[in-house]
């Protein structure tokens, strides 16, 4: 079991000092994998970005100008660039919204992202994190949710797989663009054709 917050939690084969999260290997399999290969070469504007997560511009811009999220694409250069968010990006955006909901510490939530960020993508898709509101736990078993679930410690928990497919389905609907050549890519919105059929003629 691991844990962001002022304590150490016991076990872990990783384990940093102060409110680092302390973590161990294997994680708990509560989602499957994603259906769709993430491609590294697919950024999102912020406005698209916004609207997969489910947050509003402005906490975007706050939270890259403090370093919380930021885009790991492309940051914006002076007045006039456009930031450009990976697809991880836009995971670790909507899990930030849901532990600020739930009233965990800003602190705590930048060493949550920390540990997010260090973790492999097959590792995103299959960890679960539990909160108390104070503490952010990252579970290494089905016996740990528990045992969180029946000391009062876990009070929600998010699965970062339904995240991740959720993030997935919300992209899949709204324009993304090649960070090589800065094309464009239409989502599968029906709405988008006449659009796409600009785009072909374009």
């Amino acid at each position: 079991m691991s844990s962001t917050g002022d304590g150490t939690a016991a076990g872990g084969a990783h384990v940093r000092t102060g409110n680092a999260v302390n973590h161990a290997p294997g994680q708990v399999a509560a989602a499957t994998a994603p259906h769709q290969r993430v491609s590294e070469e697919i950024g999102y504007r912020g406005p698209t970005a916004c609207a997969a997560a489910g947050i509003t511009y402005r906490q975007l811009d706050y939270w890259a100008r403090t370093g919380l999220v930021g885009p790991s694409v492309r940051p914006a250069y002076g007045s006039g660039s456009q930031r450009l968010y990976g697809f991880r990006d836009v995971v670790v955006l909507k899990i930030v919204k849901r532990l600020l909901d739930t009233g965990v510490s800003l602190q705590n939530i930048r060493t949550a992202v920390q540990h997010l960020r260090s973790r492999g993508l097959a590792d995103l898709t299959q960890m679960t994190l539990m909160s108390d509101g104070a503490t952010v736990y990252e579970c290494s078993s089905p016996n740990e949710v528990v045992d969180l679930l029946q000391g009062g410690q876990g009070v929600f928990g998010i699965a970062v797989g339904v995240v991740w497919r959720d993030v997935e389905g919300a992209l899949s609907q709204l324009h993304g663009e090649r960070v090589d050549t800065g094309e464009t890519l239409i989502g599968q919105n029906p709405a988008d054709e006449l659009a796409r059929r600009r785009n072909r003629a374009g």
